[in-house]
């Protein structure tokens, strides 16, 4: 064999050793993509104006929340935005307790006012009055003006308004964004009802004097009467003194009749 022959053996056996055969990586397994995360849930709608009408019902709030279009501004905060809306809804009897002339003098815009003052523009759980409660005021949908003072006592909730301060009496609806809670009064802001506060009982009218008879003194009247045969200052004889005389003209009567008989 040449030197040739043996120089090229060498060297293939050489790069065999330092050169090792590179191993082969196995193709990664097929994996389907990742479905994309789903979309959260859109908050459910709820027609205030439905669920008053059944739930309570609410006759008069509600016809009061159509007439002054207040209906609407809550309809759109409780499905178009992201605080929700807390409702205070007083039930029948407690508008049946108001005097007809209290919400009958009112202009449409202090009545729209008044409704308006009667929900929070964010949604409140039950839980969350016991927060509330720490606070001086919260702010209701007629302005900062317009706020509410929340007591919570031993799970006993009070709403407190300038003339009024009535209870939650049960939870209508509570799911967010929206809270329903039926009150037993109706909130009267000072700000509308400025003078004495219209729950307060009218004072009772002062019994009528009895008007006493001009001729003829009453059975009162001959009581308290001195028991004197003196003349009235007023220069006239009283009552009480013109007795005593007529019993004597009748004794002298009788006592002559006896004379001539």
């Amino acid at each position: 064999m040449g030197l040739a022959a043996i120089f090229c053996v060498i060297s293939l056996l050489a790069l065999s050793i330092s050169s090792p055969t590179t191993a082969q990586t196995p193709p990664a397994p097929f994996l389907p993509p990742s479905p994309a995360p789903a979309p959260a849930p859109a908050p459910h709608f709820v027609n205030l104006t439905e669920l008053l009408s059944v739930a309570g019902p609410f006759h008069t709030f509600l016809n009061y929340l159509l007439q002054t279009q207040v209906i609407e501004t809550f309809q759109n905060q409780a499905n178009n935005t992201k605080q929700g809306i807390t409702i205070f809804v007083p039930k029948e009897s407690a508008f049946a307790s108001l005097k007809k002339s209290d919400l009958g003098n009112l202009t449409q815009d202090q009545l729209r006012i008044l409704f308006l003052y009667h929900a929070f523009p964010k949604y409140y759980s039950l839980s969350d009055f016991k927060n509330l409660s720490n606070l001086n005021s919260v702010s209701t949908f007629a302005g900062g003006q317009y706020a509410l003072n929340i007591t919570y006592t031993f799970g006993l909730i009070s709403i407190g308004s300038d003339w009024a301060n009535p209870k939650i009496t049960s939870s209508v609806y509570s799911t967010a964004p929206v809270a329903v809670y039926e009150i037993d009064g109706v909130l009267l802001p000072l700000a509308i009802f400025s003078s004495d506060p219209p729950l307060a009982p009218a004072p009772a009218p002062a019994p009528e004097a009895t008007k006493t008879s001009d001729i003829t003194p009453t059975q009162s009247a001959i009581g308290a009467a001195p028991k004197s045969s003196e003349s009235s200052t007023s220069g006239g004889s009283s009552y009480i003194a013109s007795v005593p005389l007529l019993n004597c003209f009748v004794f002298a009567l009788s006592g002559s009749l006896m004379l001539t008989m």
